[in-house]
């Protein structure tokens, strides 16, 4: 007996930043009821979905506050959770979070159909950088704005195991293979990607392909489907990478936006699929050797063997 699940990607397009939150809140809504429409028993909505991407400019701490969510629900994606419980439909919100202890987190909320937290993930891998950077066209101020998480853990969800990942997060191996280590079964990414890349425009053409790359990768070596939803389109002046896709175990891609707005697209897939990869050539436990690897938890730069490692 299989185990199907239809899932969705919520693409967005640019949340400019006189955008209300009322307003970025009823264009997820109108996304949720297509979804539904269409199937969907999981939807997944991009990275910071509800605010612009604020880590563009650099600013006081102070005065980002209010990009930031304290509470989740609130007041103003109350109307969110209420529509997923009735359409009986869960799904994933990328935000930023401050905390009672006054810490900001990068943050992916998986809900049930039932408008229950499943788990709240925090972003790991915090590109960019924390100081004003003036040479730059735009800043990616991003170390400056969030503390980056410690784990990448997993949830018995929507029939399978489930886990989450934000933007640099995907760029990562590791990312997928601590979470393969626990038998992830599908990995939902939200991301903001500008198309214009600072530190080395060599790689702007490119950004498409790595994007894709790297997710197609994660999903083949790990044996599990992968979701990547973008917030994509020119905001604020700034064009970011669009193209969210559905990713199969095998690394194949079976759905994919043909926009840069407001898009969904639906797959349905059988999670047993996973087995293939998992029992096969990626057997872990037959194949692994970990004693190999240390390199990858002991060491943070780069130095050659004889090193001291």
């Amino acid at each position: 007996m299989s185990r199907s699940l239809t899932l969705a990607a919520a693409q967005m397009g640019p949340v400019q930043r006189d955008t209300s939150r009322d307003e970025v809140v009823d264009r997820l809504i109108v996304m949720l009821q297509d979804a539904s429409e269409l199937g969907a028993e999981l939807v997944a909505f991009p990275e910071l979905a509800l605010t612009t991407f604020f880590p563009r400019w650099h600013m006081p701490l102070e005065e980002a506050d209010h990009f930031y969510e304290r509470e989740m629900p609130n007041r103003y994606t109350k109307p969110l959770w209420d529509e997923a419980r009735r359409l009986g439909i869960g799904f994933a919100l990328g935000y930023a979070r401050l905390g009672e202890n006054g810490q900001r987190h990068n943050v992916y909320h998986l809900v049930d159909p039932h408008g229950e937290t499943v788990n709240v993930f925090e972003k790991v891998h915090i590109p960019g950088h924390a100081e004003h950077e003036p040479w730059r066209q735009f800043q990616h101020a991003e170390r400056h704005y969030f503390t980056p998480g410690d784990d990448f853990p997993v949830s018995e969800a929507f029939g399978g195991i489930v886990g989450m990942a934000l933007c640099n997060d995907r760029r990562w191996s590791e990312t997928y293979r601590v979470m393969g280590l626990q038998g992830v079964e599908l990995i939902l990414i939200g991301y903001n990607t500008p198309l214009a890349y600072a530190p080395d425009p060599t790689q702007n053409p490119l950004q498409a392909f790595h994007n894709h790359l790297v997710m197609q990768a994660g999903a083949y070596q790990n044996g599990t489907y992968v979701v990547g939803v973008a917030k994509g389109g020119f905001e604020e002046g700034v064009e970011s990478l669009a193209q969210s896709v559905i990713i199969a175990p095998s690394g194949q891609i079976i759905a994919q936006a043909i926009t840069t707005g407001d898009e969904v697209i639906v797959a349905r897939i059988d999670l047993d699929h996973t087995r293939f990869y998992k029992t096969t050539l990626f057997d872990f436990e037959r194949y692994r050797v970990p004693a190999a690897y240390r390199r990858i938890t002991e060491q943070r730069g780069v130095a050659r063997s004889g090193d001291g490692v």
